[in-house]
Formats: C-alpha cells, sequence, structure tokens
C-alpha cells in the first residue's frame, strides 16, 4: 500500500494512512461519534505518543491496558472516548496478531472474492456490517484492492459516483458532498422516527 489518502485532511495523517494497512484499519475503527477528519486523524497522533513512525499491531497488542488508555486521554485526544476505543484498538490488533502474525494487510492480500473479504472484515473486532462495507469500499475505490464482486459485497457503498462514506473522499469537495449525504441520512432517520412516535 502506497497511495495519497485525503482523508484527514491532514498531511502528515494521510501519508500515514497511504501506506500502513493497520492505520487505515485504526482509523476506521475510530470513525464513530466524532468527525471523520478527527478519527482518521488518530492513528498518526498515537503513532506520535509512542514514538514511532507506523502503528505495529504486536506492539499495540502489548501495551499495557491503563497506560494505552492513558495515551489515547493525552489532550488533545485521540476519541470523544479514548478509554474504550483503546481497548478496541488494543482487542482489534490481538485479534490482528492471533489471526494473521499482526500484518493487517493479509486480512485482505491474496483474497480474490468480495464475500469472502467481506467476512474478514465483519470478524474483526469493532466492525460491524457497515463498518466492514464502508472499508471494503475503501479498499476497491481508493487502495486498489478489488477482488471479483467487491462493489455489491460492499453494497451501495461501492457504487460508483457516490458520495455515501469515508470510501468517497478523495479532497475537500468530495469531503463536503460526504457530510451533506450524513446530514440528509440523519434528517431522514428522525423524520421517520417522529412520524412512528
Amino acid at each position: 500500500m502506497d497511495v495519497t489518502l485525503h482523508l484527514a485532511q491532514d498531511p502528515a495523517a494521510d501519508e500515514l494512512l497511504g501506506r500502513s494497512p493497520l492505520a487505515a484499519l485504526v482509523g476506521m475503527l475510530l470513525d464513530q461519534q466524532i468527525p471523520m477528519e478527527w478519527a482518521f486523524k488518530g492513528p498518526r497522533t498515537i503513532a506520535d505518543r509512542m514514538g514511532a513512525d507506523d502503528l505495529d499491531a504486536h506492539d499495540i497488542a502489548a501495551q499495557d491496558p491503563e497506560a494505552f488508555a492513558a495515551l489515547l486521554s493525552e489532550k488533545p485526544a485521540v476519541h470523544r472516548y479514548p478509554g474504550s476505543m483503546a481497548k478496541r484498538i488494543q482487542q482489534l490488533c490481538q485479534y490482528l496478531v492471533e489471526h494473521y502474525d499482526g500484518n493487517a494487510e493479509l486480512v485482505w492480500k491474496g483474497v480474490d472474492d468480495g464475500r469472502e473479504l467481506l467476512r474478514r472484515l465483519e470478524a474483526l473486532p469493532g466492525f460491524g456490517k457497515q463498518k466492514a462495507r464502508i472499508f471494503l469500499a475503501l479498499l476497491g475505490k481508493q487502495l486498489g484492492v478489488r477482488p471479483t464482486g467487491w462493489r455489491e459485497a460492499a453494497g451501495s457503498y461501492g457504487d460508483p459516483d457516490s458520495y455515501r462514506s469515508i470510501a468517497d473522499i478523495t479532497g475537500p469537495d468530495s469531503l463536503t458532498k460526504v457530510r451533506a449525504h450524513k446530514q440528509e441520512m440523519k434528517a431522514a432517520a428522525k423524520a421517520a422516527k417522529a412520524k412512528k412516535g
């Protein structure tokens, strides 16, 4: 992996995301209940605080949980819920160590079927169906990982020329479009809930 991403809208953070499979997975894991750019800036912040140029699954998995939570809690915090996210990141890294020898890229490298890749992503701690589909779309649209049937496996997130998720962000303009789409979806969900109640 060595591509230019624009997910964090921060050159140093995006550079790490573009070359580090683990950083990309951790950014996706952090992408909930905070702005997308903040989530995807997290891996660079964690690496910097660990005094490293990249994230290492073996190293993170072996960290003392309280010390790792404290690292994520330093100001500015990596996430709105740094303690619980520290635990999730460690669980993800422990899973990668156990199943992929700590190499995040092996989750998708050599996989030739989109459904199988989706299954592997859904098996990752902290990755539900939606998060797995969004990450699969990101792999296909921006990272060149395109096993047979990847678009179908990613669902609507795999649609070409859409602005539904982080998978579609290639710069400030597309970020604005994705953010507008998310706001429309929230408003529609709120209206549907109000109609029921």
